[in-house]
């Protein structure tokens, strides 16, 4: 998902505009994780970039989507851009002994 989110619309309170933005990108995320996983991978992760352009996406981790997005309404941002990229990992082996 790479997307630009308007956060003002002329009907609709902005309350409601961003928990459905959040449902939208909550929604994607667990459509994404319901995809078959490639031979020899264990689990989804997700590579995020949010920004109030594309030019100034930073990286941030999954589960400061929601954070990063309310800071975005705080500052009274007119839009601002997510992307999401899902990708297959394997868990590495656990190499500590218990003794």
């Amino acid at each position: 998902m790479k997307k630009t989110f308007a956060l003002t619309h002329p009907k609709l309170n902005p309350a409601r505009l961003v928990d459905s933005i959040k449902y939208d990108i909550k929604k994607y995320l667990n459509r994404e994780r319901r995809k078959a996983l490639p031979d020899g991978m264990d689990y989804w992760t997700f590579d995020c970039r949010f920004g109030a352009s594309v030019d100034v996406a930073e990286k941030i981790f999954t589960a400061e989507i929601n954070k990063h997005i309310d800071t975005a309404v705080a500052q009274e941002l007119p839009e601002f851009y997510i992307e999401i990229l899902a990708k297959a990992c394997k868990h590495k082996p656990n190499t500590t002994t218990a003794d």
